[in-house]
């Protein structure tokens, strides 16, 4: 699917982040801090800079959590995933610390980032820069042919990346067959590894994002469909939080992320969407096959991944110390799995990280790790649901800006969702428009799947709603 852009005018998001009370600049004794413990790291660190990592993120991105290097290993895979070791720079009784955790998460917004931590460490000292020596916490994975896990090793090391590429880039080099060492095994385990995930129940929704992004005075709203390159590194990251989580379960402590399986009512009801849909679903094939199957370009494909979000709800974090939890899958990626690679923009896998150090090197848990976890499910749910408020938010406020000045207008759009039945309201659903690249709330008696004309009658800036009615 091609990228779509819309131009917008200026837009003011000053208004969002007071209504969220999203934080500010933070404050002088965090700052001190967070300098202070630029150079300081004093933990033993095995050498890992004769290994080429590269990092792969978006190419304005600067907080790099992740580098990567890919080779085989007899008839096999070795996978090296170093992750920025953020806790070597954070005192757990200091004001950086405490700062975080009202944090809980670096939110992303259209006129800038409020970061997790200040941008000393996560776009300098900590993070994964090309061409200099980081303190890493670095994940040895052994595959076998088959794609799965032979042996997990973890330690302290020194790193350093050879290059920061991006996604577009790095799909240009896979396509024309020149991506560089490090990555050149990429399409082929990340491919593998996807089919892996699908056999063994698990969903993933190729669905296009909305995006806002600066357009010199303005803002252009975007439809940016998912490239192979960001299934494949996204793999990379599912597999080392499912080899954490591993280690959790077997050492008895941990915090896994976890999400309840597809119940078999859900599955029904999207197995009868499939059919009105024309969505083929073989004898015996699982949702994940069929949803890796279908074309998110096409409106009827588009809905059908729109149904299929529904499977995917109920995700926590679920800490223990001792007897494991009784859920302990996380159903999106059909095994066990922990947060443990983005500890730059996410508060949790700090702590996560330093329990797998412990378990791997058979130590003691760091008290302040252990005391924390039964903490961070309320922390990490509070920020998940502010990040998710000022996302949501924001292209609300972008598509009724974009908007405003059309009410009356008539515009082609895909029927995505359409309300069940019993609701106390007017009957509708949600359209996604081709040009702009709005999805909205619609009124009416929708047809799931199809094409129709809805007329545009609400597009109000101040209280960023949009709202169309189906014509005939």
């Amino acid at each position: 699917m091609p990228i779509k852009r819309v131009w917008a005018p200026q837009i003011d998001f000053s208004a969002l982040r007071r209504e969220l009370r999203l934080p500010g600049e933070f404050p002088a004794a965090v700052i001190a801090e967070a300098e202070a413990a630029v150079g300081a790291d004093a933990a033993a660190r095995v050498d890992r800079t004769d290994v080429p990592f590269v990092t792969v993120d978006p190419a304005s991105s600067r907080d790099l959590d992740q580098a990567m290097h890919l080779e085989r290993l007899g008839g096999g895979y070795r996978v090296r995933y170093a992750i920025a070791d953020v806790a070597s720079f954070v005192r757990p009784d200091g004001a950086l610390a405490a700062e975080t955790w009202v944090r809980g998460q670096t939110i992303y917004l259209p006129d800038g980032r409020i970061p997790l931590h200040p941008e000393v460490l996560s776009e300098g000292a900590a993070s994964l820069l090309p061409d200099v020596e980081r303190p890493a916490v670095l994940w040895t994975i052994d595959l076998d042919a088959d794609g799965a896990i032979v042996d997990v090793g973890l330690e302290r090391a020194r790193v350093r990346s050879r290059a920061k590429l991006d996604y577009d880039g790095v799909q240009r080099q896979v396509d024309a067959g020149t991506a560089p060492e490090p990555l050149a095994l990429l399409p082929e385990l990340g491919a593998l590894l996807a089919r892996r995930a699908a056999d063994r129940g698990a969903v993933n929704l190729p669905l296009p994002e909305q995006e806002v992004e600066r357009d010199g005075a303005g803002w252009r709203l975007v439809l940016r469909a998912p490239l192979a390159v960001e299934e494949y590194n996204a793999q990379i990251s599912l597999l080392t939080g499912m080899a954490a989580a591993g280690l959790m379960l077997r050492g008895g402590v941990g915090l896994l992320r976890t999400m309840p399986a597809p119940k078999p009512e859900a599955v029904a009801k999207l197995r009868a969407a499939a059919g009105s849909l024309g969505v083929g679903w073989p004898e015996g094939a699982s949702v994940g096959v069929v949803v890796a199957a279908v074309d998110p370009a096409t409106p009827r494909g588009a809905a059908f991944l729109d149904q299929a979000a529904e499977l995917l709800r109920g995700a926590a974090y679920t800490p223990f110390d001792g007897t494991p939890p009784a859920e302990t899958g996380h159903g999106g990626v059909g095994a066990p799995y922990a947060h443990v690679t983005a500890p730059l923009r996410r508060l949790a896998d700090r702590y996560a990280t330093e329990v797998c150090l412990a378990l791997v090197a058979g130590s003691a848990v760091p008290e302040w790790a252990r005391e924390a976890l039964p903490r961070l499910p309320k922390a990490m749910g509070d920020t998940d649901r502010l990040a998710g408020s000022a996302t949501r938010g924001a292209i609300d406020l972008a598509e009724a800006v974009l908007l405003n000045g059309r009410v009356g207008e008539t515009f082609e759009a895909g029927v995505v969702d359409r309300d069940d039945p019993g609701r106390n309201r007017p009957p509708g659903g949600t359209v996604a428009l081709d040009d702009p690249a709005v999805r909205a709330r619609c009124l009416g008696d929708l047809p799931l799947g199809e094409r129709i004309r809805a007329r545009l009658t609400i597009a109000d800036p101040a209280t960023r709603k949009v709202e169309f009615e189906h014509t005939a």
